[in-house]
């Protein structure tokens, strides 16, 4: 186990070479800097379109459109439904005076988790990790690798350990890189503003007897856990199609068709139940917090929770059973 050590600190150096994590901060500060924008923008149509930038008359006006939308009847039921659930979780907001998103660097944050769990996350942790076995094979060196008088399940290890260290590091860059850009506009005050959760979906009525207010950095803390943990189950995914694919743009592609098929599926899987058991239809686990209708009926937070980590635990071991056992020299 002592050379487990010395076999990380390779890998993290190899993987700081290919300098990924350096691009996926750039992309990310454009992509912040963008958004922030767009919701700067937002403001100032607002102001000029009411003549004021009350939260409550914004509120108000968004409910209204909402119930106009809800009028026409070529709306498909599961837009209605979510509609409808949005409509009634933004009246209690108003009812008990609490804003749903405070101007600040605070909330940018909490909302880019949130919009960004089931693609964004899964997508930089897919590039992460694609090339951390079958780059070995594109390079030629995992002949050099394997003659190592170490165990083959040392290497994996090592490896998959890297992993798990940049899909941390990942969802760490992710709040801090939206927090220092949109600060820049937005300011960066407002982490003990209260964020009502405990929202519960009953067919088209919100069940509102578990809210309950929680500070913003603290629903901050619950959001990015969430998110790291799909970052974690993707990047494991990830790693064993890296093992089991020697083509590193094979593995993106798998990946990204993975995850941009949950994206697809959930809007129109309400009536499959055994969906429900799909990876890719676990992703959005913020949607527990903010009280989202789930893709299909009966999910619940620690339903999806289960399904990712089961997922990942037995693409681990299909993983180190391949490694460790098959002729791959």
């Amino acid at each position: 186990m002592t050379d487990l050590p010395v076999l990380i600190q390779n890998e993290i150096i190899k993987m700081g070479r290919r300098r990924r994590f350096v691009v996926i901060v750039l992309i990310l500060v454009v992509l912040a800097s963008l958004f922030t924008y767009a919701q700067y923008r937002e403001t100032q149509e607002q102001m000029q379109r009411t003549g004021t930038v009350d939260w409550r008359a914004e509120l108000q006006q968004k409910i209204i459109d909402a119930q106009n939308r809800l009028a026409s009847n070529r709306l498909p039921e599961k837009v209605q439904t979510h509609l409808k659930l949005r409509l009634q979780q933004q009246q209690y907001y108003l009812d008990h005076g609490i804003n749903p998103r405070t101007p600040g660097a605070p909330t940018f944050v909490r909302v880019f988790m949130q919009e960004g769990i089931s693609f964004a996350v899964p997508l930089f942790a897919t590039v992460l990790a694609a090339d951390i076995v079958s780059g070995e094979f594109a390079d030629g060196t995992i002949k050099t690798l394997l003659t190592r008088p170490v165990e083959r399940w040392k290497i994996l290890a090592s490896k998959y350990a890297t992993v798990l260290l940049y899909a941390s590091l990942l969802v760490v860059a992710i709040g801090v890189v939206c927090y220092t850009v949109s600060g820049i506009a937005l300011g960066y005050s407002g982490w003990t503003e209260p964020v009502l959760t405990g929202f519960q979906s009953d067919g088209e009525q919100l069940k509102t007897d578990n809210v309950h207010p929680v500070p913003l950095w603290r629903y901050n803390l619950m959001a990015y856990g969430l998110g790291w943990f799909v970052a974690i189950v993707t990047g494991t995914i990830t790693f064993t199609v890296s093992v089991l694919v020697r083509n590193t743009a094979v593995g993106i592609g798998f990946m990204m068709a993975l995850t941009s098929s949950g994206m697809l599926l959930s809007p129109v899987v309400s009536s499959w139940d055994s969906a429900k058991y799909l990876v890719m239809l676990n992703f959005k686990l913020t949607d527990y917090l903010t009280g989202q209708a789930p893709p299909v009926p009966g999910m619940t937070l620690p339903f999806s929770l289960t399904v990712l980590g089961v997922w990942a635990l037995a693409c681990l071991i299909v993983a180190f059973a391949v490694f460790t056992q098959k002729d791959i020299v």
